[in-house]
């Protein structure tokens, strides 16, 4: 494996960057996850539009144009020779001192990108469907930490897996402050209640998701109802239908929350007819190399 540091690939086992990076030391930086299909990245352009959106909110300028940052994306798989793969695109704030002050990373921001395969889930869960669980770890206060900013500072996220795990499950809902459902540890969440389509909205501690608004489109273009408001555990468990959706995890069926069955215990219709009209898309939207 080729891993991009500033503009030059490194083997895996070289690939370092300094310890008094603040991204090492603070989580200081932003990321994308972005997957490639058969040389096709997929809605590449709308992931770096919002590596610069993340960017900007933490004051952390990028030291490449979108262009180049997506010829730098395009420039890694093809040195890694892959045709299918997940990326992970990271910028931090650059090297330091043991300070918090970001005045003192004095140099440009590093740039880092990794090509890789990636199995989030079982292949048995996307036939079957996965049984999550709530745990106790709140979403993060968009006052605290904007939820719309994917910051390298996870440990919100990974604090809810360890629940997760813990309770014998691979996925976990997490509420918002009110205890209203905000996402998944690494995903979106959506229900289908009387063929009407439901997710959290964005200002709840909800993420706005690639691979969440191509579902929001094609529910849209299929004249689906799209309902984006507060919902609660109580509306998930009597939902005919629960999904979760991101660009590692794709589309997953729900088919049980806290010990209650959703629907009739298998994928549902319209949770199938996402997963197919997604496939097609992913053969089509992005940029190919």
């Amino acid at each position: 494996m080729k891993v991009y540091i500033n503009g030059k690939f490194y083997e895996k086992e070289n690939a370092k960057i300094s310890v008094f990076d603040h991204g090492f030391l603070y989580g200081d930086g932003v990321f994308e996850g972005i997957r490639s299909y058969n040389r096709l990245v997929f809605k590449l352009k709308e992931h770096i539009e919002r590596l610069f959106e993340s960017a900007k909110s933490i004051m952390l300028e990028i030291p490449l144009t979108r262009q180049q940052l997506i010829a730098a994306v395009i420039a890694t798989l093809k040195e890694n020779k892959l045709n299918d793969a997940y990326i992970r695109l990271v910028v931090t704030r650059g090297e330091g001192d043991l300070g918090l002050d970001p005045r003192k990373c004095k140099g440009n921001a590093t740039v880092i990108i990794i090509a890789d395969k990636i199995v989030l889930y079982p292949e048995k869960y996307y036939k079957e469907g996965l049984k999550i669980i709530t745990v106790p770890t709140v979403r993060n206060l968009p006052e605290a930490l904007n939820p719309q900013i994917k910051s390298l500072n996870y440990l919100n996220n990974i604090l809810a897996k360890i629940e997760a795990v813990n309770a014998g499950c691979d996925e976990a809902i997490m509420l918002d402050s009110l205890g209203y459902v905000a996402e998944c540890t690494g995903d979106n969440i959506f229900i289908v209640k009387n063929r009407h389509l439901y997710t959290p909205p964005q200002c709840m501690g909800t993420l706005r998701g690639i691979t969440r608004d191509t579902v929001l489109e094609i529910a849209r273009k299929a004249k689906i109802p799209v309902h984006e408001h507060v919902i609660t555990r109580h509306e998930v468990y009597i939902s005919d239908e629960c999904f979760l959706t991101g660009t590692a995890a794709q589309i997953i069926p729900v088919v049980a929350v806290d010990g209650r069955v959703i629907g009739n215990g298998r994928p549902g219709e319209m949770t199938l007819l996402f997963m197919k009209k997604f496939k097609i898309l992913t053969t089509k939207e992005g940029v190919r190399y």
